[in-house]
């Protein structure tokens, strides 16, 4: 019998408009940090310092991968969200309303 194998997709983004994607084939019982190394985009060294996540949401590296799951590696931020909200009004001149609640009574 053949050791379980999973699937994994793995996508970076080295600079803004730029993504890239690689379908990895792992070892069952395969971590993130196991998914990183295989990938050789990154220095082994470098990739303590990664931030990275499954899904979406934060991820440490011990943490173990399950077939088709997307490991996604976080680029640091430049800006702080707020800063660049303020700059974007700023630059807009008006509020920015997102799915907002109208404003006025609670209901």
């Amino acid at each position: 019998m053949a050791p379980a194998e999973l699937s994994i997709a793995l996508f970076w983004s080295p600079t803004p408009g730029e993504l890239r994607e690689r379908q990895l084939t792992l070892p069952d019982g395969s971590t993130v940090r196991d998914a990183l190394t295989a990938s050789a985009w990154f220095d082994p060294a470098q990739i303590a310092a990664l931030s990275v996540g499954i899904w979406g949401r934060g991820a440490p590296l011990d943490t173990p991968l399950r077939g088709q799951d997307r490991v996604e590696v976080y680029r640091p931020l430049t800006v702080d969200p707020k800063e660049a909200r303020r700059q974007r009004f700023q630059a807009a001149g008006s509020r920015i309303v997102t799915r907002h609640r109208p404003l006025g009574r609670k209901a």
